[in-house]
């Protein structure tokens, strides 16, 4: 596995940060509280440099963007004054002016919406926390090789789930995604730094929200089968979608629970990948149900503007990220539709086929709730090849897997023409799909074609928005 390492000051300060917040141990209360303003960081947006990778930087200025407010950090005194309260911090976002907090009393949440600086509280999360799955155990460090056979064909097993999309043939023309920053956002990558498929893994970092300081190698082998249809780099074995991108993991999905702080969590996972300089996101992950069903979301609330979620989303999207989300597997359930935040704007959301190219069941449906196609785009969801946490070759089903094989994709088209931005990508995914001319809420534009999208664009100037 071949790492590099970056020394961005920003990363290390965001990082110790969350170090320093305490641990989500006993405590019985989390509330989400809103900061009428972030405070004064010290930072400047004239000097983006001091709180943003140069990456980041390029990335806005490729698109036509620029730093604002919203890339401030939120001051330290901010949150020195909620922990004078007994509301210690636990995860941020700088683009939201929030601020999620842990408390052993749900009295705090009266005594902090007194203060003048917060605008509103809600709770996020409440029960007895229990450790952390990864916990500190030392970890066996045996390599783990795949015991399938070796086939003749170079991709694999994985070959007809990349050939559908017309994947090799990009491929061929010498795109697999080498130059490109891409964060996968999911529950864990267990086993990733032991397995040989991956040997060859271009890992710019890693990060876990949940449990700041504990390795995302640890728990969750999720994020292991979602990052092999990506970057599985074993000839003969499975190969993925763009081998040769960077990759930043990052762990925000808490499995030991289901509250909307897990939209903070990915949220601020996000926003490090936007200050990392990221040039793409694919993340597999979609919430509407909680534990407790007071907070549970409503399908006239996919509108892309309503949850925390799908606004964050929105809000990357709008930082000049290509960001690739799952639609969701709950097609053939009571709920039926998307899920969040696969509803949000200017994104991409994937759905799921089967080989016979018909929707999957389990597949979730659209349109948006303002009548926005979605999904999409669809591709192989049904009996995809992934690498699991024995580093062995596994068919599993979920729009989880058929959105890291568009994404990869998207990827080295993004590589293959530079003169676009994401926006431009995504509209040409869109309209080289198999029903871009009759979408629908099933498969959305269809299955994309990027070959084709790339012989027609590589010569053409930047799309007219």
């Amino acid at each position: 596995m071949k790492i590099k390492h970056y020394t961005y000051p920003y990363l290390l300060a965001a990082y110790m940060l969350l170090l320093s917040f305490e641990p989500l141990k006993c405590e019985q209360f989390c509330f989400r509280v809103y900061l009428n303003d972030k405070g004064n960081s010290g930072y400047s947006i004239e000097h983006p440099e001091d709180f943003l990778s140069q990456e980041a930087i390029d990335r806005r200025r490729k698109e036509g963007l620029p730093v604002d407010e919203s890339d401030l950090p939120i001051a330290h005194a901010c949150l020195d004054t909620l922990t004078a309260l007994g509301a210690h911090p636990v995860v941020t976002s700088k683009w939201f002016a929030t601020v999620v907090v842990a408390c052993d009393d749900s009295l705090t949440a009266k005594r902090l919406q007194q203060l003048p600086i917060i605008d509103s509280v809600k709770w996020v999360w409440k029960g007895e926390r229990k450790p952390s799955p990864g916990g500190e155990a030392p970890r066996d460090t045996t390599r783990l090789a795949p015991g399938d056979e070796t086939l003749k064909n170079p991709y694999g097993y994985a070959e007809t789930q990349i050939k559908m999309l017309t994947g090799i043939r990009l491929h061929q023309k010498g795109y697999r995604g080498k130059g490109m920053t891409v964060a996968v956002i999911d529950a864990g990558f267990m086993n990733v730094d032991r397995m040989t498929v991956f040997d060859s893994l271009r890992l710019a970092g890693t990060y876990n929200v949940v449990s700041p300081g504990e390795s995302v190698f640890s728990d969750d082998d999720h994020g292991t089968k979602v990052l092999s249809c990506l970057a599985a780099n074993a000839p003969g074995i499975m190969v993925g979608t763009a081998p040769e991108a960077t990759y930043w993991l990052i762990k925000s999905e808490d499995n030991r629970s289901e509250y909307p702080i897990e939209e903070d969590y990915w949220t601020s996972a996000v926003e490090f990948a936007d200050s990392a300089g990221v040039d793409a996101i694919s993340s597999s992950l979609g919430y509407f149900t909680f534990d407790d069903p007071s907070l549970n979301y409503h399908p006239s609330m996919l509108d892309g503007q309503t949850s925390f979620i799908s606004r964050a989303a929105g809000k990357a999207a709008r930082k000049g990220i290509l960001l690739f989300v799952s639609a969701g597997n709950e097609g053939d359930g009571c709920w039926s539709k998307l899920t969040f935040p696969s509803d949000a704007q200017q994104i991409l959301t994937v759905g799921s086929i089967t080989e016979k190219k018909e929707k999957s069941s389990f597949s979730s449906t659209g349109p948006a709730a303002d009548m926005r196609i979605k999904p999409d785009v669809v591709a192989l969801g049904s009996g995809c090849t992934v690498i699991d946490g024995t580093g062995n070759i596994h068919y599993a089903s979920g729009t989880s897997f058929s959105t890291p094989i568009v994404a990869g994709l998207g990827i080295c088209l993004l590589k293959a023409l530079p003169q676009l931005n994401s926006r431009d990508i995504i509209q040409l995914i869109q309209r080289s799909a198999s029903q871009y001319e009759r979408p629908d809420g099933q498969l959305g534009y269809g299955i994309p074609d990027f070959y084709k999208t790339f012989k027609q664009n590589r010569k053409q100037p930047a799309i007219k928005q």
